[in-house]
């Protein structure tokens, strides 16, 4: 059960803390969470490699550290788990495959190790869906279902989804994932926890998968790795800790981590229903609550028709992914396995590559897409929108059929255009609705991260922190 004075239940800010002033040793804090985790992770199977001696090795050294008087980082001691994407030197990427199961990384991934710098530990690896590549659902060949710990019949979203449930559940402090259309925002959103995903090129990433080899445009520019946590100061923690430059990621640009104060109050634009395709009750509820805390808090929060070139971009970002998966896709299908590869195949079904001229021509509407929008956020510093358009929905809703796949990508499309236009997003809790946690997310300018995490406080000031929570147990059927 859910013990507030237990160690794991802490805050990662508090958890630091304590740990830098003596009041407790790391070990004592590695070995709460691993003790969180035997109680919790058989009911969510969220954990997939546990790194429990690594981890205990790791403390021991950093209550050395301390002892000798050394000064620690601000995540001194603080646990986190890291999703079968990212490597962790010395442990198998599986990526959630079988065949990928003995894969063993030589290094630490930049994100990783800029965590560690900072003091954090890795306490154990995280699970996905297969690939990445198998939906949004958690569920992969190697480790299974990851199961909601709100509604054992709901999703708790992905492919981040294991960090998700480890966060919320307090197995974990920090979680780190990653995002190319969602994929931090909504395990956040549907787990009741918050999550950032940066903008592009503001952390830096090795997204090599299996070998020497750099993945396409898509590839480098969709995906960014993000932290998620239970609140939106320990974002702001791991934000700090994972921004600047590496030398692998020739990306990663040196920009600082906090712009110019604009003047007040801040204009926040409000989409509730991008696109006009309709959004559930519940989470035009949400949107709507955010926007009178911003209110309150002081912003100019105005409802606008929408955001710029929503069907445009969506099209582009299909067609532009789809050309980059195609010349590989036959492999990819074999490693995805029977069922496994529904979600991808109806996607490549709908939507045929490119040819040389057609690319050619999307990168160009990229960049316009991308102008535009740098335009829309220069007159509104701010978008206020719904992480997901529907409260989460069942597993694997997205492969079961074309209607499933349609309705959970209409429902994730603010997220995919804004990881296409490369923006920076802070999805944070909006309360809860039905049972269920409803979340929403702060939209900004490029590099402007500050600007989104300081309106997520504000949110999060007048609406409260949803976990860590307990499992809900699964409802037994009714005696027919």
């Amino acid at each position: 059960m859910v013990r507030q004075n237990a160690l794991w239940a802490m805050t990662a800010a508090a958890q630091a803390e304590a740990v830098r002033g003596g009041g407790i040793s790391a070990v004592e804090l590695v070995d709460s969470h691993l003790e969180r985790i035997a109680e919790v992770n058989p009911q969510v199977n969220a954990v997939t490699q546990l790194l429990a001696e690594r981890a205990r090795e790791a403390a021991a050294h950093t209550d050395r550290r301390r002892a000798a008087g050394e000064e620690l980082g601000p995540l001194a001691g603080v646990p986190f788990t890291v999703k079968e994407t990212t490597a962790v030197e010395g442990v198998p990427t599986t990526l959630g495959a079988a065949r990928f199961r003995d894969f063993v990384a030589p290094a630490d991934a930049p994100p990783v190790a800029r965590l560690r710098a900072a003091g954090a530990i890795p306490i154990g690896h995280s699970n996905m869906p297969t690939l990445v590549l198998a939906g949004m659902h958690t569920r992969s060949e190697l480790f299974g279902d990851t199961v909601s710990p709100w509604d054992r019949s709901r999703t708790p979203g992905g492919s981040s989804g294991g960090d998700g449930v480890a966060v919320a559940t307090g197995m974990a402090a920090l979680g780190l994932g990653n995002d190319s259309g969602g994929s931090v925002r909504i395990p956040a959103s549907f787990c009741g926890v918050t999550g950032l995903k940066p903008t592009t090129g503001r952390f830096p990433a090795d997204h090599r998968v299996l070998g020497p080899d750099d993945p396409g445009p898509a590839s480098q520019m969709l995906v960014t790795d993000g932290p998620l946590a239970r609140t939106v100061a320990d974002l702001r923690l791991a934000y700090e800790a994972l921004a600047g430059t590496d030398p692998r990621d020739p990306r990663a640009v040196p920009v600082p981590l906090y712009g110019e104060p604009l003047p007040g109050p801040v204009k926040v634009a409000l989409v509730a229903d991008p696109g006009g395709r309709g959004v559930h009750p519940a989470v035009r509820g949400a949107v709507t609550v955010a926007a009178g805390a911003l209110r309150d808090a002081g912003y100019d929060v105005r409802e606008v028709a929408d955001v710029p070139r929503l069907d445009e971009a969506l099209e582009a970002y299909g067609r532009i992914t789809v050309t980059e998966f195609a010349p590989t896709w036959p492999v990819v299908r074999k490693l995805l396995g029977e069922g496994g590869d529904r979600y991808l195949r109806m996607a490549m079904e709908k939507t045929p590559p490119a040819n040389a001229a057609e690319l050619t021509k999307l990168m160009g509407t990229w960049l316009g897409i991308r102008r535009s929008w740098a335009e829309f956020l220069d007159e509104y510093p701010l978008l206020l929108g719904p992480v997901f358009t529907e409260p989460p929905v069942e597993p694997g809703l997205e492969s079961r059929d074309e209607a499933g796949r349609e309705r959970v990508a209409e429902g994730m499309r603010l997220c995919t255009v804004t990881s296409f236009v490369g923006v920076p997003a802070v999805a944070v809790p909006a309360g809860v609705s039905g049972g269920l946690p409803s979340g929403v997310q702060i939209i900004g300018r490029a590099f402007r991260e500050d600007l989104c995490l300081a309106a997520a406080q504000e949110i999060e000031d007048r609406l409260g922190v949803l976990t860590p929570i307990d499992p809900r147990p699964e409802v037994p059927a009714a005696a027919g």
